[in-house]
């Protein structure tokens, strides 16, 4: 049962209050129009309970932006949304069209620093966030008194005599609650095994990210990529005020329960009544979480990355023995739960029951 500006609703209740329910909430599809983001067709979703985002069928049905009752949560970046004739795959390419968003995603088949992986020259991050969907069908609809709303698109990363995986990603959400569900399925189509590396590139910025911000985690342990970030390792759970400074990479061990399930938040409790939001995946099929931490001037944010891998790249992940494979017509299934949580009892809930995830405190 939806609830709505603090009363909950049944569905013939609303019914009698509003023409259609776009009125208070829905998916609309969109394509954008300006300058080098033309063409990229997306869905803005209201879900009625305060979040705002929009999916980028055109890049990957990724999430750009998201905001949850006027206040901005993903950052965005200087590039603009890029239509994907504008990737550069070579080298660090993919930085001229990383929009940022609530979440980008990295793989089908590598991902991480650029690398040359015997005859592949692999750039940073994949192809995938720059592949436009087919297939996407959108919907609203009611189910068991709560009003469900989703897109669904399906991205092909192929070549001939090389690889055929397939990417099927649903994303949705119900009326008056500030849920996004992602369900993604990866088929290898293919005839040989591949390799497979994802990572969802998660982006949070102002003013939810601000000198108050806290990133609260079930890490059992948490080490530093790069030296710098090994010197400032004590500080990984919080933020500061834009300065000149390196971009740092933390890998977190996080604690799980005994089905793999395990959140991490960030939390700013100064930020209106307090904001938090939150991430909800399983172990067993995303082994790592990288943090990204970059209070820079322009480029002030944080990304919480789950993933099935470090971000060294492809060789990385080969030399250390931990690169996955998919067999031929294996499917592997992620999911992640993107939540925001308001106000003091809510965010108190929420970190006591982070820092309790398979008895980390």
């Amino acid at each position: 049962m939806p609830d709505l500006y603090g009363k909950s609703y049944t569905r013939d209740e609303l019914r009698q209050r509003v023409g259609c329910m776009e009125q208070v909430g829905g998916v609309q599809r969109i394509t954008l129009a300006d300058g080098n983001e033309a063409g990229v067709d997306a869905f803005n979703f209201s879900t009625g309970g305060g979040l705002d985002f929009q999916v980028l069928a055109g890049r990957g049905m990724d999430i750009g932006r998201a905001s949850f009752r006027s206040y901005p949560l993903a950052w965005m970046s200087s590039t603009g949304v890029p239509a994907s004739a504008y990737f550069e795959p070579e080298g660090f390419g993919w930085l001229r069209g990383f929009y940022g968003g609530l979440m980008t995603s990295c793989g089908l088949t590598y991902a991480g620093a650029p690398c040359q992986d015997d005859d592949d020259s692999l750039g940073l991050h994949g192809r995938v966030s720059y592949t436009p969907a087919k297939h996407v069908c959108s919907g609203a609809s009611w189910h068991d008194g709560d009003y469900l709303m989703y897109v669904q698109g399906e991205m092909r990363e192929a070549t001939v005599f090389g690889p055929n995986m397939v990417l099927t990603r649903r994303i949705s959400s119900m009326l008056g609650h500030p849920v996004i569900h992602v369900q993604d399925l990866v088929e290898n189509q293919g005839f040989e095994p591949q390799e497979h590396m994802t990572i969802y590139h998660c982006n949070l910025g102002f003013p939810l990210m601000d000198e108050a911000t806290e990133l609260v985690t079930p890490s059992a342990e948490v080490v530093g990529q790069k030296d710098f970030a090994k010197d400032t390792i004590d500080t990984w759970a919080g933020f500061s005020a834009p300065k000149p400074i390196n971009e740092r990479v933390y890998y977190h061990t996080l604690n799980a329960n005994e089905d793999g399930s395990t959140t991490v938040a960030v939390v700013n409790r100064e930020l209106g009544a307090g904001l938090a939001v939150a991430f909800s995946f399983n172990t067993k099929a995303l082994t790592n979480m990288a943090q990204w931490k970059m209070p820079g001037q322009g480029t002030y944010v944080l990304g919480v990355e789950p993933a099935n891998c470090m971000v060294e790249g492809r060789v990385f992940e080969r030399e250390r023995g931990t690169l996955q494979v998919m067999e031929p017509g294996e499917t592997r299934e992620y999911t992640i739960t993107i939540s925001v949580y308001e106000g003091p009892d809510a965010l108190d809930g929420l970190v006591n029951s982070i820092r309790a995830i398979g008895g980390a405190e």
